[in-house]
């Protein structure tokens, strides 16, 4: 006999000694959705379409084709470098880039986005919902927001680290010489609990004053703070649109490891895929030395790595759904990431923030940007 049948007179027989014993009608509910329990998992064991599928999962591709436009998550605009809100009110910024790369990836047109700012605290709940597509605003990736609160991190496009800030004049060099001070911090970010885990493991006394997103930053330029803390590109950003930039040093120390970078919802794997190979193309371009401006002339490279990159060769898009030219639309226009670096974070932004590459370097240059192969 098997384990199928043995469950199910098992259950019969429990529900016999339950009315013998006087079961109430109580009871009797209770083993029917106990029932109902066991037959959901005889299902799936036996190999039936996963639960996931009855949620909408690989509609996402449809949805916004269907709509034509890509609604993304985004800063909400004062994060100089990131996310910012220009004068004409075009969004621009590495964050944002992304999203254009995903738009030119699935749409053809790296413009058919739109941006959908959101604060930390709104983040998350607008991406569960479905009121956005895809999430790109300085988003730690991390086990919980990995597994319980229901999102797929995609390939890390910036790691971070947190850091802090507080005015030269303060006479403030170290952590340590926070005691007794008070710290502006974002709600409901990592950088939150970050503060709190180094705070307690140094044993330096602080209050932490928790605010809603700009308000964050607008309160330390205001003077309600001693220190800022966020990522530190994050700070070299804030200290750009301080009243007096000058005023204003980053500590050295780097309080925790912030990789950042795209997040979807669990569920629709295909997406995932388009936007996990999305974020590989314009690493695997700066490797291969294809940019915006090449491109069109690589075309013809004898390279089968870079036929298969561009599509010439390896059909490798239509096995998401996509064209198989979806990374050259990408490339064409948007540029591969070191473009995309330079842009917004390098020597080309308009901010003048020029950070090093670092880890965000590729990994032929001792960095850690890496892209597994387009094959």
């Amino acid at each position: 006999m098997n384990k199928k049948n043995l469950v199910l007179i098992g259950i019969l027989l429990l529900s016999f000694v339950l009315v013998a014993c006087g079961g109430t009608e109580t009871v009797t509910e209770t083993v029917e959705v106990e029932v109902t329990r066991i037959v959901e998992v005889e299902v799936e064991v036996e190999g039936a379409a996963p639960a996931v599928a009855e949620t909408g999962a690989g509609v996402t591709l449809e949805t916004v084709r269907d709509r034509g436009e890509l609604i993304c998550g985004a800063p909400l605009g004062s994060s100089p470098g990131f996310g910012f809100i220009e004068e004409d009110g075009s969004y621009s910024g590495f964050d944002f880039e992304f999203c254009r790369v995903i738009a030119a990836a699935v749409l053809g047109d790296a413009d058919a986005v739109t941006p959908r700012p959101c604060t930390s605290t709104e983040r998350f709940p607008i991406l569960q919902s479905g009121e956005i597509d895809v999430l790109s605003r300085q988003t730690t990736w991390t086990t919980t927001r990995d597994t319980s609160l229901g999102f797929n991190f995609v390939a890390t496009t910036f790691y971070d680290g947190q850091g802090m800030m507080v005015r030269k004049d303060s006479g403030i060099e170290t952590l340590e010489d926070l005691e007794g001070g008070t710290v502006c911090v974002s709600a409901g970010t990592t950088t939150e609990l970050n503060l709190a885990s180094v705070m307690s493991a140094k044993g330096i006394n602080y209050e932490a004053v928790v605010l809603e997103g700009d308000n964050t930053r607008i309160s330390y330029d205001e003077g309600r703070c001693d220190g800022y803390t966020t990522d530190k590109s994050g700070l070299i950003g804030a200290m750009l649109v301080m009243t007096n930039p000058d005023e204003h040093v980053i500590l050295e120390e780097t309080m925790s490891k912030e990789p950042l970078g795209p997040l979807v919802r669990q569920g629709d794997d295909n997406w995932f895929d388009i936007v996990q190979w999305s974020v590989f193309c314009t690493i695997q371009a700066e490797e291969k030395g294809i940019t915006s401006q090449n491109v069109d002339d690589m075309l013809g490279s004898d390279d089968p790595e870079i036929q298969n990159l561009l599509g010439v060769k390896a059909e490798l898009g239509s096995l998401m759904g996509l064209d198989n030219d979806f990374c050259y639309q990408i490339i064409k226009q948007v540029g591969n990431y070191g473009e995309i670096f330079d842009k917004h974070l390098g020597p080309d932004s308009p901010f003048k923030i020029d950070l090093a590459r670092g880890v965000n370097g590729l990994w032929t240059e001792g960095g850690i940007m890496y892209s597994p192969p387009f094959r």
